[in-house]
């Protein structure tokens, strides 16, 4: 009963990334786009932890770490582009 929750789960969750990817394609401003992009990343820190419960291991926690820790630097970067047009601030002396 657990394994089949588990792999209903998977797939509600593999089929909202398909919905997220639709926002992240035609999404109406790029500030959809961005969120769409984020709960992407979200949904697939899911899948990979889910996967890991239904096979009974840890080897995945890094990878979850991994996903995270890219997810939400690439969050800060796109938030810190819309609000100042650049990635990268570069003080020039001159």
């Amino acid at each position: 009963m657990f394994e089949m929750i588990m792999r209903i789960a998977l797939l509600g969750v593999s089929l909202s990334i398909f919905g997220l990817i639709y926002r992240l394609i035609k999404g109406p401003s790029i500030h959809d786009r961005v969120v769409a992009l984020d709960a992407i990343g979200i949904n697939l820190i899911a899948i990979v932890a889910l996967t890991s419960i239904v096979l009974d291991t840890s080897a995945y926690l890094e990878a979850i770490l991994l996903l995270g820790i890219l997810s939400f630097i690439g969050t800060i970067a796109f938030a810190k582009f819309l609000e100042k047009g650049e990635i990268i601030e570069r003080e020039r002396d001159i």
